[in-house]
């Protein structure tokens, strides 16, 4: 379940979104959708964005009844097959957004394969989607909640994923520049936790002034936004649903 904390990170800095501007050069999904033939870029980028989004299949699976290991098995069988059969043509079909393609190609999938099934056709030459270790606190945020729907949690985990990523590649940015322990400051304040210290406190621990950590928490939050635009447009066919396509995942965590 998401925390109230989650949504004002996103829905916030969304609205502020709106002031930015992100190219929407060739992204993984739009090489998907205007692949011809066998082309490895198209699989290359298909393949890296079920690396990224295989959480929320995962979480609609065990909502349909599959227990921890079944659900893992049913996901990894469920992105061979789709890697393995490489029906751009099908996938050009649904055009819009991949969310949306992912889950009618996972309701199709359920329907039509039972786990023996699934079992033996997986691995026919084709790699398994490695999915994250997850710990034991992940294995429990993951589990079905009772009051919501398949769908519902599915989308649910699909916003959360598509923000971590986002805090990941930001995290991984301040990093590489060694500001990790600026990062790790600001970002309580980015999602406006309770318990986050003061500006007045991360100054005296970092030795800033105040208004150089007023600074830097607007150009962190700038730079959230921009990724996160980013991160929507990977997942869209076109510019103009990258707006929409944030709008919804807002009304998604909010509700």
């Amino acid at each position: 379940m998401p925390s109230d904390d989650q949504v004002t990170s996103l829905s916030g800095l969304g609205s502020r979104a709106q002031n930015g501007a992100v190219a929407f050069a060739t992204t993984h999904w739009s090489v998907v959708l205007t692949a011809q033939g066998e082309s490895p870029a198209a699989h290359e980028a298909l393949e890296k964005l079920c690396r990224i989004y295989w959480r929320p299949v995962y979480s609609f699976v065990r909502k349909q009844g599959a227990g921890p290991e079944e659900a893992e098995d049913l996901t990894q069988s469920f992105f061979a097959l789709l890697l393995e059969h490489r029906n751009f043509d099908a996938v050009r079909k649904e055009k819009g957004r991949l969310r949306s393609y992912l889950l009618t190609s996972l309701k199709h999938f359920l329907v039509s394969e039972h786990r023996r099934a699934v079992t033996v056709k997986r691995g026919k030459g084709e790699r398994p989607i490695p999915l994250a270790e997850l710990t034991a606190a992940q294995h429990s945020e993951m589990e079905p909640a009772d009051h919501l729907t398949a769908e519902r949690l599915y989308e649910r985990r699909w916003a959360l994923t598509l923000m971590e990523q986002v805090l990941r590649r930001l995290k991984n940015e301040y990093d590489t520049a060694g500001n990790t322990e600026l990062f790790d400051s600001l970002k309580q304040l980015l999602a406006d936790e309770e318990d986050a210290p003061s500006r007045a406190e991360i100054a005296l621990r970092l030795e800033m002034t105040e208004n150089a950590v007023r600074q830097a928490l607007h150009r962190l939050r700038h730079r959230y936004q921009l990724l996160l635009r980013e991160e929507i447009s990977h997942t869209v066919a076109i510019a103009g649903d990258i707006e929409d396509e944030l709008r919804h995942l807002i009304a998604v965590l909010r509700t």
